[in-house]
């Protein structure tokens, strides 16, 4: 499947406490490097953010909000870790404590996400929103996540929220772009790729969009060129080499446009079904 923008975490919230730890007692300098931690100060590994959220939930001495963020925040590094279902016990936990924790409902549908849970996403989405409407980050994931349901019309509809709330959001104009590209608005998909390809020149599934909307607008030569950008930042990626054969057979260039498809069915075995559900055979 083509990669969809990529969903973002609600980051930390944590306030820490105005103690400098070089005149901290002992006790109280050990906690406020936990916090530091859990607050992911040390970016060099999630292992750190855990080891620190794991010593103030087990330290039994944290109220609920700081509990709640701390059961939010370890599920972030195990999310990063890929560890979904521990990420989803923490967020679990957050919400108890905190059940108007609009980041933890975000989290934990981006979790529910990336284990193809599609609709418990959804309703993670939806009450992150419901508590915070003004949540940029939820309409974004809820988008990509409905554009992996095929509810494309959907997804634009939240992209139009999310750039509307925070523009400089990472990956929204390009999510927007993509989702136009499907649904036939292919000017407005092109003015949205051009916006993303500003914001962030070198972003291999902006041009790997923008060479989908050239290639549904039969602009061959623009989109075997927007498929050599994504191919050089990113070589194995399957839906800009399906594209770009795509492309070359159209152009009647049979050898490399044959070459390119098989190349990318061997990267991605369902890539034809995909582009064939997008609407380009």
């Amino acid at each position: 499947m083509r990669r969809v923008a990529a969903c973002a975490l609600g980051g930390a919230v944590t306030a820490l406490l105005g103690i400098q730890l070089g005149t901290a007692a002992p006790a109280q300098r050990a906690r406020l490097e936990n916090i530091e931690l859990c607050n992911g100060k040390d970016r060099t590994s999630p292992d750190f953010q855990i080891e620190g959220c794991t010593a103030l939930i087990e330290s039994r001495e944290e109220g609920p909000t700081t509990m709640a963020i701390a059961y939010n925040n370890r599920g972030n590094a195990y999310s990063t870790k890929q560890d979904y279902d521990r990420a989803i016990e923490d967020y679990n936990e957050s919400i108890k404590l905190k059940p108007d924790h609009a980041r933890a409902f975000n989290n934990r549908g981006v979790a529910y996400q990336k284990k193809h849970e599609y609709d418990r996403a959804i309703e993670d989405f939806d009450q992150s929103i419901r508590l915070d409407p003004k949540y940029a980050e939820a309409f974004a994931n809820r988008a990509a996540t409905y554009q992996y349901q095929g509810k494309y019309d959907r997804a634009a509809r939240d992209y139009d929220e999310a750039i509307g709330l925070q523009p400089n959001l990472r990956g929204v104009w390009n999510g927007r772009c993509w989702t136009r590209a499907i649904i036939g608005e292919l000017q407005a998909a092109l003015a949205d790729c051009n916006e993303a390809l500003r914001r962030e020149p070198n972003v291999a599934a902006t041009f790997d969009s923008r060479g989908f909307t050239y290639l549904k607008m039969g602009q061959w030569d623009s989109a075997v060129a927007d498929y050599d950008s994504a191919l050089r930042l990113d070589p194995k990626l399957a839906s800009s080499l399906y594209g770009r054969g795509l492309a070359k057979l159209k152009k009647g260039d049979d050898s490399g446009g044959n070459a390119d498809l098989a190349a990318a069915r061997t990267t991605e075995a369902t890539v034809a079904a995909d582009f064939a559900r997008y609407g380009v055979q």
